[in-house]
């Protein structure tokens, strides 16, 4: 079958949502969905359970997941087995019945249209096709084909009275999601079919317009009544895309339009320091302790924040950059400015092992420069953490560095103009909040990332922030080799680790400890640990993972970071925080298991220093294809952005490390964020305009937008955490 004969439309769609109120009467989409004629009260209940389904609206709003054309009729004499659907007009002949086992039989219907004759076959609810189809009766039946015992045979159809259908214009036929629990109690994709045509006939009125007329009109969108109504039952390909555009960017607009209202207001409300002054401390850095030239894009990013800060509004910036391309040193000029206006810095990491690091290397920049950094964790106890505290408040730390201990409430700065947060994907909204509060108005914002988000991601869950991306490397970094390695080779893999340590290297080799209470990947670590001292009994190992205690892990990291030893054996605790540049081998055990973003940052770990560097990804051979895809990525690109855009189109937003922290606490019904950039930066244009026309939400023209919003506001939606 060629594919205008055949079309399948797979849509990503997210069914759990809730109820949006429309209309007026017993007919409104906030009735309860038990009235609806077919669903009473144990099938709402059951829909309510399994998709969140319980009014009429939710129902409309729960779409198809893909459709197949059913325009198309065939005749058996040119059917295959390799047909994906088909549909044919024709006659039951006869029934069989073939025992299969105790209380089990396979019942079989032999059916012709005159060219030839083909099996209709029931393995489950065959009495009941007994008793509902007869024999000579004309039926169309729909299927998947296949070859059994020489004779084409279609498995479980969907049989329809063929008076009954509409042949000429039955177009695409919608599939709905449904769960195992459903399946048993008889909802079926089918089933829902009928439902929601049931409730479409039942909506005799038209649907509300959540957009302007101004906005449909010049962006050419079809109407929200038309479009909720073509989504369940399109005529044609064309038709199903036109309403899928309406409805995909009505869900992202008024996304974006609660980001840039919350932006706009966080401008208009609040100003921010004033730091005009360039002075003594930045100065002295940068021509006397500067440790390379700046690239071009770092030079970029700091004049960037130069302006913010000298703006007289609050900054609020989100720095991009790839693993080691300088955002601390980015950052470091940053707080030196607002030391230079007579302020405080802090720095914020999500775990000791990355607030020590970053530590370590401001302290190493700044070498005998008059500024004093102290650290503040879990880990700084008693004296010296009273010591710590008094001198933050007295004005007399320039830079604290911390993990989530420099919100606690006995934490207060002097005068805080600066407030940097790494790795921003690990801490909420409210935490970011509790840092504001220590100063006297918002101190200035630089967000840090060294996992690289694609622009229509980033557009999403940081769109209240402005962007800076840092897309070159520092001067004399080699690009990293990635292989890939079948766990079958492992010797020769052995043997190139070897040859590594013997020209002075060192090596990193991780097993996949995903979540901390998985025992049985603990004792593969153990076991792992264990087994790779036999086989390197010449070489020194360390071992660090997430169930250790701070100084045990500590000193295990020193070890290695020292030299003395050659190997360390981890989990992905290592993921952040470890600069070794004579590290110049990462082996990923069962690489399978992680996802791309994780895999990108644990190869970050290596090629930090002049000399080549290799990371090895380690799997079985069986592997399903989206692991193969993975790896190759991996293999062929060390862009931490193409990267990120594969595993956003590989494994969708709400799966990517951090979303969920990040504020994308919402389902998307029908858009996706991956396939549908042009339609989210559409939304985005739009938002803004909007905004920069009605910036306090005043104007009547605008009210059927504001009232929208207010209304999905009220849903079960965490908007707030949008932004």
């Amino acid at each position: 079958m060629n594919k205008e004969n055949h079309t399948e439309i797979t849509q990503s769609t997210r069914q759990q949502i809730a109820p949006i109120p429309f209309g007026t009467g017993e007919r409104s989409l906030s009735s309860d969905l038990q009235y609806l004629p077919g669903v009473g009260p144990s099938r709402k209940k059951l829909l309510a359970a399994e998709l969140g389904i319980a009014t009429y609206g939710d129902l409309l709003m729960t779409f198809p997941y893909k459709y197949v054309d059913r325009s198309r009729l065939y005749v058996i004499r040119e059917l295959t087995g390799e047909m994906p659907f088909v549909q044919v007009c024709g006659r039951i002949l006869s029934f069989e019945t073939f025992p299969m086992g105790p209380r089990k039989e396979r019942v079989v219907a032999h059916f012709s249209d005159g060219t030839g004759v083909m099996d209709l076959t029931w393995f489950n609810g065959g009495q009941y096709a007994k008793k509902t189809y007869r024999v000579g009766d004309l039926y169309v039946v729909f299927g998947r084909p296949t070859v059994f015992n020489g004779r084409i045979n279609v498995v479980h159809p969907d049989i329809d009275p063929a008076d009954a259908l509409e042949l000429s214009s039955m177009g695409l036929q919608p599939y709905y999601s449904t769960t195992e629990k459903m399946k048993k109690s008889g909802i079926t994709s089918r089933v829902m079919e009928r439902l929601t045509k049931t409730l479409v006939g039942l909506l005799k009125d038209a649907l509300p317009e959540t957009l302007t007329p101004e906005m449909t009109e010049r962006l050419r969108l079809m109407a929200r009544n038309e479009a909720l109504r073509v989504i369940h039952y399109p005529k044609n390909a064309r038709e199903l895309e036109q309403a899928r555009v309406r409805l995909k960017f009505e869900e992202l607009f008024f996304v974006q339009l609660n980001i840039v209202r919350y932006a706009s207001d966080h401008r208009r409300k609040y100003r921010g320091y004033v730091f005009s002054r360039i002075g003594d401390r930045f100065n002295t850095f940068y021509h006397d302790h500067l440790p390379f030239e700046l690239t071009g894009a770092q030079k970029r990013v700091v004049r960037e924040i130069r302006a913010d800060m000298g703006s007289g509004r609050q900054m609020n910036r989100l720095l991009q950059g790839d693993v080691g391309s300088g955002k601390t040193l980015v950052a470091l000029l940053a707080m030196l400015i607002a030391l230079d206006n007579g302020f405080q810095a802090c720095i914020m990491a999500p775990t000791e092992i990355l607030a020590e690091q970053h530590l370590d290397t401001i302290r190493a920049f700044l070498g005998d420069m008059d500024v004093r950094t102290e650290l503040l964790t879990g880990i700084v106890k008693g004296k010296r953490r009273r010591e710590v505290l008094a001198a933050l408040e007295a004005g007399e730390v320039n830079i604290l560095v911390g993990t989530h201990a420099v919100i606690e409430d006995t934490v207060r700065f002097a005068r805080l103009g600066v407030v940097v947060v790494d790795e921003q994907h690990r801490f909420g909204v409210a935490q970011r909040a509790r840092l504001w509060a220590k100063s006297e108005q918002p101190p200035h914002v630089l967000v840090m990332t060294a996992t690289p988000i694609p622009r229509t991601l980033a557009m999403t869950l940081y769109g209240d922030l402005d962007v800076s991306v840092i897309d070159e490397l520092p001067p004399g970094r080699k690009p990293i080799v990635t292989s890939h390695v079948f766990d079958s080779r492992m010797s020769s893999l052995y043997d190139g680790i070897r040859r590594q340590i013997a020209l002075g290297r060192q090596v990193y080799i991780v097993f996949p400890l995903i979540e901390e209470s998985e025992k049985i990947d603990l004792k593969n670590l153990e076991d792992g640990y264990e087994m790779l001292g036999e086989v390197f009994p010449e070489y020194r190992m360390s071992k660090v993972h997430g169930r250790m205690k701070s100084a045990e892990k500590e000193e295990e990291m020193q070890r290695f970071v020292s030299g003395e030893t050659q190997i360390l054996v981890a989990t992905t605790v290592i993921e952040v925080g470890v600069n070794v540049p004579n590290a110049s081998v990462m082996v990923i055990l069962d690489a399978q298991r992680f996802g791309l973003s994780q895999l990108h940052q644990l190869r970050g770990r290596v090629g930090r220093g002049a000399d080549q560097s290799f990371c090895i990804l380690v799997t079985p051979y069986k592997l399903s294809e989206e692991t193969r895809k993975r790896i190759d990525i991996m293999c062929d690109t060390n862009d931490g952005f193409r990267i990120a855009e594969a595993d956003l189109k590989l494994r969708g937003p709400g799966d990517l490390e951090g979303t969920q922290q990040s504020g994308m606490a919402f389902d998307l019904r029908i858009a996706d964020i991956a396939r549908d950039g042009q339609l989210v930066q559409m939304a985005r244009d739009e938002a803004q305009r909007v905004i920069e026309d009605d910036p306090e939400c005043k104007k009547t023209e605008y009210d059927v937008l504001w009232n929208r919003l207010r209304e999905l506001k009220k849903t079960d939606i965490n908007w707030a955490a949008i932004s």
